[in-house]
């Protein structure tokens, strides 16, 4: 006699949810997009992590952001310290300062969220560089994504404001020179160069520079920051994701593995563990010890002082500046060792934001591209990838050759005077090494099609002579090469 076996009754849950998918009209629409989620399929290379990190690192500061605003007072007004860090009470600070001293030495767990927050805004802006590194050498900012190209330089450039805000509300006596010298470039722009310092700072430094900037940290950084990564989702989900040569034989073969539950996972995977990273560094590294720093002076700075690193760039090449540029002229000064600076980086940062509109008027390519280049096939391309970042990594350096001088026990001047002939020579060196590197792969490639690629066996043939024996290369893999 066979038994039949009854299925499990659902659940009360599932029932309830069944019947509001089948009824409303917001069911419905959540039901076709689960259903959708699990269809589309998005590659799983690792080039498409950094994304995750980005969003790890945006959770990480809008949570820890909420709970410092609970302590912190966003206020140049002077008191007298009082609290758990005995070595400087009696001292005169900013409400600002002692605010943060009392976040970081008094409320359990305040260090802790505030080196989290500070990590993450370190890391943020690494993990957005390297999406527009990938994105750059693989081609992927092409018709149809030249607005997700532009998006990302935005957040870029969003996450660099939300940085540098930041770094000045502490208002300590390493983020007090870094003001100072904020003020000095606003001051050295002729015609509104006070309007713009008076802006900034509401009156003679310090001014009212921690009212000004807290709710530009707080509302407009995080507001802008969230609009810009969900219009940039939204432009990913209509375009899909692009895709790389090799098992995708047309554009529009996605290759790769569903949203749900696969992709969604290895998401959330990676991201509770940039997240636990970034709590564990947070416990075990110290960052911005303002307590070692002191409060913030007008009338001093301390030695040393150097940016934090995504700003870095910046006051480099206010140093790379050979000394006294300026000349008078209408009645002013024109400082050309700030001037030259602001145009050369702007200019920079301008040629980055347009790059993927200049290309296809060069190329006069108009089509869609949905799959990604190699590097070495574009060898222009990738060429002038590498001399843009020789030309940022020796700006960035330039930020620190003060520190290189007295590590190295060499003269700062010389210091200056080689990083001023790497900025000029440097990116053409770089653009002519990369080139000939990708045409030496592409013939590494072409010879691989042809004679297959070497297996490490040596066999002997009858007449004596001693050959290794290539193997042809996989059909995978000759698409990969041919169509990249």
């Amino acid at each position: 006699m066979r038994r039949i076996v009854q299925p499990p009754r659902p659940s009360i849950t599932d029932r309830l949810a069944g019947r509001a998918a089948n009824t409303t009209v917001f069911g419905r629409r959540v039901a076709d997009l689960i259903a959708e989620l699990r269809r589309r399929r998005v590659p799983s290379h690792w080039t498409n992590l950094f994304s995750v990190v980005t969003l790890a690192c945006i959770i990480v500061l809008s949570v820890s952001g909420v709970l410092l605003m609970f302590w912190y007072t966003p206020s140049s007004d002077l008191t007298t310290y009082t609290g758990g860090y005995v070595p400087l009470h009696g001292a005169e600070v900013s409400k600002a300062f002692a605010s943060t001293m009392h976040i970081t030495f008094e409320v359990p767990g305040g260090l802790l969220v505030r080196q989290m927050h500070h990590w993450a805004g370190l890391l943020l802006p690494a993990s957005i560089i390297m999406q527009l590194l990938t994105t750059f050498f693989t081609g992927a900012f092409r018709r149809p994504r030249r607005a997700m190209w532009v998006l990302l330089f935005l957040i870029f450039v969003v996450a660099l404001a939300g940085g540098w805000s930041g770094y000045a509300l502490p208002d300590d006596m390493l983020s007090g020179t870094g003001l100072r010298i904020t003020e000095g470039i606003a001051l050295g722009i002729p015609i509104v160069g006070t309007w713009v310092s008076f802006l900034l700072f509401g009156g003679e430094f310090p001014g009212q520079v921690i009212e000004n900037l807290y709710p530009l940290h707080v509302a407009v950084v995080p507001a802008l920051l969230i609009v810009l990564v969900v219009v940039r989702a939204l432009a990913a989900w209509r375009h899909g994701p692009p895709q790389f040569p090799g098992l995708a034989r047309t554009e529009r073969n996605i290759v790769g593995v569903p949203v749900l539950p696969t992709a969604a996972a290895r998401a959330g995977g990676l991201m509770l563990i940039v997240i636990g990273m970034l709590l564990l560094v947070s416990a075990l590294v110290t960052v911005n010890p303002i307590w070692l720093y002191g409060p913030a002076s007008p009338g001093d700075a301390g030695a040393g002082s150097q940016p934090d690193w995504y700003t870095g760039f910046l006051d480099g090449a206010l140093r790379l500046v050979p000394a006294g540029w300026e000349f008078v002229w209408l009645d002013r000064t024109w400082t050309l060792a700030i001037l030259v600076p602001l145009a050369v980086v702007g200019v920079y940062l301008l040629l980055v934001l347009v790059y993927p509109f200049v290309e296809e008027w060069i190329s006069g390519d108009h089509r869609d591209h949905h799959l990604l280049d190699r590097p070495r096939n574009a060898t222009t391309r990738t060429g002038i990838g590498v001399a843009a970042i020789v030309f940022y990594g020796t700006l960035w350096i330039a930020a620190s050759a003060d520190l290189i001088s007295t590590h190295f026990s060499v003269t700062f001047e010389g210091v200056i005077t080689l990083l001023q002939v790497v900025l000029l020579l440097g990116p053409a060196t770089a653009f002519f090494i990369t080139k000939r590197v990708c045409l030496a792969l592409q013939r590494k490639d072409h010879e691989m099609l042809v004679h297959g690629f070497e297996t490490g066996r040596i066999v002997r043939l009858p007449g004596g002579e001693c050959i290794e024996v290539h193997q042809p290369v996989s059909e995978v893999e000759r698409w990969r090469i041919t169509r990249g």
